[in-house]
């Protein structure tokens, strides 16, 4: 009898720091949920303009990983600068920042 493997699930939300962070040409950006929740997780440019929007939908507990190729909601590459990430789940309302270094 083969043993299933112990999923841990997370006790409280949580929004990591972008990795790698300068990144060229991708990122990946990860963040956890103690439960299902609709997650919202957009970046904007230094302006506050969303360029994109990489998650909109209900997810699941647990642990997640997005990642980012630098482009816009057209599919065009960035210009080089500075960006912020913004999550929007439940009670966790958190914006970083990163950097996209050509």
């Amino acid at each position: 009898l083969k043993a299933e493997p112990l999923v841990v699930l997370p006790t409280a939300y949580r929004l990591e720091n972008n990795y790698p962070n300068p990144f060229n040409p991708e990122t990946n950006i990860k963040f956890s949920l103690p439960e299902a929740q609709d997650v919202k997780l957009e970046v904007f440019d230094i302006k506050g303009h969303r360029v994109r929007v990489l998650v909109n939908e209900n997810m699941t507990a647990g642990h997640h990983s997005v990642m980012w190729n630098g482009r816009d909601k057209n599919g065009r590459m960035v210009a080089s600068g500075t960006y912020f990430y913004r999550i929007q789940a439940g009670p966790l309302n958190q914006t970083h920042r990163m950097l996209l270094v050509k």
